[in-house]
């Protein structure tokens, strides 16, 4: 059984701070598209989605989160670089401890063997679809205020 022929389950964080919105940044090949999306990922067997959202963050980023309040389950079917995923994440809101976090506008981490990128976004291009967000559904939960 390949990636794609599984289901993936996920745990992924929600950081806005004022009109902005901690996201990682992706791109698929495939459709030549720069897409954002929350940091986080996969929960391991047997650990609760909270726990594993924060030793993702621990992992990534070395960073801490305060805060955690569970917003709810978003299901992404999807193709990235033309293979199809299937994802169940469970979403949450929350913070980091450390005030930097709050201060770089971008950030580099691994994931895995993967060197990624992770920027402050502003929510309007997000809301509008100028900038592309996943996934869908995740946009509910962002606010102007």
């Amino acid at each position: 059984m390949g990636w794609s022929e599984r289901i993936r389950v996920l745990a992924l964080g929600l950081i806005q701070r004022d009109k902005r919105v901690f996201l990682s940044e992706g791109y698929d090949p495939a459709r030549q598209l720069t897409f954002y999306r929350a940091l986080g990922g996969g929960v391991d067997f047997g650990e609760p989605s909270a726990v594993a959202l924060e030793r993702e963050f621990q992992e990534e980023l070395q960073a801490e989160l305060q805060d955690i309040e569970y917003l709810g389950c978003l299901e992404n079917i999807f193709t990235f670089n033309g293979h199809s995923g299937h994802e169940v994440i469970q979403l949450y809101r929350c913070g980091f401890v450390d005030p930097k976090f709050y201060e770089r506008e971008i950030l580099t981490f691994q994931e895995g063997e993967r060197q990624k990128i992770a920027r402050w976004v502003e929510v309007e291009p997000l809301l509008n679809g100028e900038l592309t967000l996943y996934p869908e559904g995740f946009s509910q939960y962002l606010t102007l205020d």
